[in-house]
């Protein structure tokens, strides 16, 4: 008998960031993200399958500064909290989670709810810029067999917040 096999792929979609202060005089910020492709999943394995995104936050200006920023991520479409997480493929669902580091241990939201979200400073120098490359690390629970073989999807809004 032939085992049923998923792909799943989770996709950031960006909110508008806010413009930046007087903190960083002229200076201006990009996002850009990169989509969480977990590939094909076996529902029967007990192996968990993780994958990684990614969000670059990007800034540069004339007479430098810092800019300070939160970036959070949405719930997703098909879920009303951020653990799990839920794909959709028709009517089945297929969970999944979304963390802040490697080690999988904190869940990437908005800090509410017990997720965190990531916070930092970037430091642009006068003429000059500066990126954060902050990885999006996924997993999809293994032993899910009650869900139906397809094409799995989920979009959850990035946010970033900066001054």
């Amino acid at each position: 008998m032939q085992k049923p096999f998923f792909t799943a792929f989770v996709s950031l979609l960006l909110a508008l960031p806010l413009p930046a202060s007087a903190l960083c005089a002229l200076c201006s910020c990009t996002v850009s993200t990169t989509p969480v492709a977990f590939g094909v999943y076996n529902p029967a394995s007990p192996t968990s399958l993780d994958s990684d995104g990614s969000v670059a936050f990007s800034c540069g200006g004339l007479v430098g500064g810092q800019v300070t920023y939160d970036i959070t991520l949405g719930k997703g479409v098909n879920s009303a909290s951020f653990s799990p997480r839920k794909m959709a493929s028709g009517a089945a669902l297929l969970s999944y989670d979304l963390y802040t580091s490697s080690a999988r241990s904190s869940i990437w939201g908005d800090g509410t709810g017990g997720s965190q979200k990531i916070s930092g400073a970037l430091t642009i120098l006068p003429g000059g810029g500066a990126t954060l490359n902050a990885v999006v690390y996924g997993r999809i629970p293994g032993s899910q067999p009650a869900v139906r073989a397809g094409t799995y999807s989920d979009t959850v809004v990035v946010t970033v917040t900066y001054n």
